[in-house]
């Protein structure tokens, strides 16, 4: 791996909880591996950590198979060859922009390769002739390639990116998004992406770790993530769904989930039913897991619905109470309080221990 954790601990003297506790994960070279997580838990800490700005309290910290930290190691910020980019992007104003690139590079290299470096990675970073601008002379946007080009120019072992994009506009950011990654891969670097944005880190992210209370709950890809979640937690902050109280029955070989809109089939991945005391679950219920059926015999009261251009979120109450979420395309208009009809299409079935009462659990989700 190119940059291992091996349960890495950050602890902040006067808290009683570690800002980060107990976290492994890897990445390989070339990868782009992002954190994700509500505020607080530990991902900007973590990256910190990394980069060597925060010592760790246990654990160990490898970069190319080196240990930089850790068992009594502790490798200099300065000397760890991993770069660094800001939020403010962090551009010296009176600089322009060749220097701004080159400020990493002046003990490293002769004048030279020096101008062929910055050349080289504003090339790379698609500001190829703005060497003599001023940063207040360039867009939001413009800046963070420039602070990118920055941190690539002295060819680090390793990239760090903390919340990048979040000084930008909401469509700015998830197209830059896409466009950095394109960049880091053109460079073959290696990156860990600090963001709160979902869609910032599918955009970006070849694997994405989702972090809560300073523990990593899991570290994977983003199909992973959205469809086969680790805990409860990634299944509540990862899109848009809901917790449905559920029965488990085995017939035969196979388990079969039953719930308010009937049995669910596909329970190949489940636990059996003595998982669960007296067999009782809930199950994660995804918007695109509810299709919209008007011949269906299950029908469902719209409480709330969201314009999101090709289709609504449709907010649904079934007879029986319980609360469902569903993705309909926007050419079905229907009106709140109508009644429609709906089925579940749930190609594998996620369970958790039943919390609470019976009705459905709403979900954490992405903006609408």
């Amino acid at each position: 791996m190119h940059l291992e954790l091996r349960q890495l601990s950050v602890h902040y003297p006067g808290r009683p909880r570690a800002a980060v506790d107990d976290v492994s994960l890897g990445l390989a070279a070339g990868e782009i591996g992002v954190l994700i997580g509500p505020s607080g838990c530990g991902k900007t800490t973590l990256l910190r950590a990394v980069a060597g700005l925060e010592p760790a309290s246990a654990g160990e910290i490898l970069v190319s198979g080196q240990a930089v930290e850790g068992r009594g190691v502790h490798v200099p910020p300065e000397r760890r060859q991993i770069g660094m980019v800001f939020q403010d992007y962090a551009l010296f104003p009176h600089l322009d922009v060749a220097r701004n690139v080159a400020f990493g590079l002046e003990r490293r290299l002769p004048g030279a390769d020096r101008t062929r470096r910055v050349a080289e990675v504003l090339e790379l970073v698609g500001l190829a002739g703005t060497e003599k601008r001023m940063p207040h002379e360039l867009s939001g946007g413009q800046q963070q390639r420039v602070a990118l080009a920055r941190a690539l120019a002295p060819r680090p072992q390793l990239l760090l990116l903390d919340e990048p994009f979040s000084n930008l506009d909401v469509d700015l950011r998830e197209r830059l998004a896409h466009e950095i990654r394109g960049i880091l891969k053109a460079a073959q670097a290696t990156a860990l992406f600090v963001t709160h944005d979902q869609l910032e880190a599918f955009a970006i992210g070849d694997v994405i770790g989702v972090m809560h209370e300073g523990h990593l709950h899991q570290w994977d890809d983003a199909y992973t993530l959205y469809h086969r979640p680790a805990t409860r937690f990634v299944a509540d902050f990862i899109g848009h769904g809901v917790f449905a109280p559920a029965t488990l029955r085995r017939i035969g070989n196979n388990v079969v989930v039953h719930t308010a809109l009937g049995a669910l089939t596909d329970g190949s991945e489940c636990p059996l039913p003595s998982a669960f005391s007296s067999a009782q679950c809930e199950v994660l219920l995804r918007a695109d897991d509810i299709i919209h059926d008007d011949d269906a015999p299950v029908k469902a009261e719209i409480l709330r619905k969201a314009f999101r251009g090709s289709e609504f979120l449709y907010t649904l109450r079934l007879k029986t109470g319980e609360t469902l979420l569903a993705h309909v395309p926007s050419h079905h208009d229907h009106r709140i309080g109508e009644w429609i009809g709906i089925r579940a299409q749930v190609d594998h079935v996620v369970t958790f221990q039943r919390e609470g009462g019976a009705a459905a659990a709403p979900m954490a989700s992405f903006p609408v």
